[in-house]
């Protein structure tokens, strides 16, 4: 079920691109040691990190691996984790969960 969670939210972060006349610059993320980021969005020149999680409260520990895209060449914007939650709710400073229904 996480795995079609994914896709449903993918395929609607690039609806809404393509339903504004935009191009999505969506990436996914994987390195040798197995660090994983579901989805990049690349945005004026800045890189968004989101996780997809199928839990209602995901481990908030899943954000700090959003620092290997501090290497790139783009600067890191805000990120989160899109879950099962109710509402948005502040992880940290940048990042928050975000609730699927709202996308």
């Amino acid at each position: 079920n996480g795995a079609i969670l994914e896709n449903y939210v993918v395929s609607e972060i690039i609806k809404s691109y393509v339903h504004n006349a935009k191009t999505p610059n969506i990436y996914y993320y994987r390195d040798k040691d197995k660090k994983e980021i579901d989805v990049i969005i690349e945005k004026n020149d800045k890189l968004y990190p989101i996780e997809i999680k199928k839990s209602a409260n995901p481990n908030n520990r899943e954000v700090q691996k959003y620092f290997v895209i501090d290497k790139a060449s783009l600067n890191r914007g805000n990120g989160g984790i899109i879950c099962m939650c109710e509402e948005p709710v502040p992880i940290d400073n940048d990042n928050c969960l975000i609730p699927s229904n709202l996308i």
